[in-house]
């Protein structure tokens, strides 16, 4: 199984974003992304692990090994799965400091995201992100 952050990165997920010329065409691709999400562990599914401020159910739960973070992720939306994804290729598998000194914001740009999300959706991606921060932060 591939693994985000390390065999999907944000470059890829850029590029092939930028090969489809439709925004229906990239929702699919958002969504098999997700598809490709290893399952969370029913142990990880608890209220400690759900993200505040997403309209869907998410869960996020980090472990450290040698420096670097590691993120298990899931969602009961399919979309949000896929956002999930995206997120992880940018810091799944990073040390803390990468975490924190990468422009998710500038990523977002890139592909431009963040204007083709509900406000709603767009609120719970930055809510994902805060947590992912946080734990960033609290591991420096």
């Amino acid at each position: 199984m591939k693994e985000f952050g390390v065999d999907i990165t944000t470059d890829d997920i850029i590029d092939t974003l930028a090969f489809f010329d439709s925004w229906d065409d990239r929702y699919k691709y958002i969504i098999d992304l997700g598809k490709e999400l290893p399952p969370l562990p029913d142990s990880e599914r608890i209220d400690e692990n759900i993200i505040r401020g997403c309209q869907s159910k998410v869960w996020l739960s980090a472990g450290q090994r040698e420096q670097h973070l590691y993120f298990q992720v899931d969602s009961d939306a399919f979309i949000v799965k896929g956002l999930l994804g995206i997120v992880m290729a940018a810091y799944n598998s990073k040390t803390p400091q990468q975490i924190l000194d990468f422009d998710i914001e500038a990523y977002f740009a890139e592909i431009d995201l963040m204007r083709h999300l509900s406000p709603t959706r767009g609120s719970g991606l930055q809510a994902m992100v805060a947590r992912i921060k946080t734990i960033a932060a609290a591991s420096v």
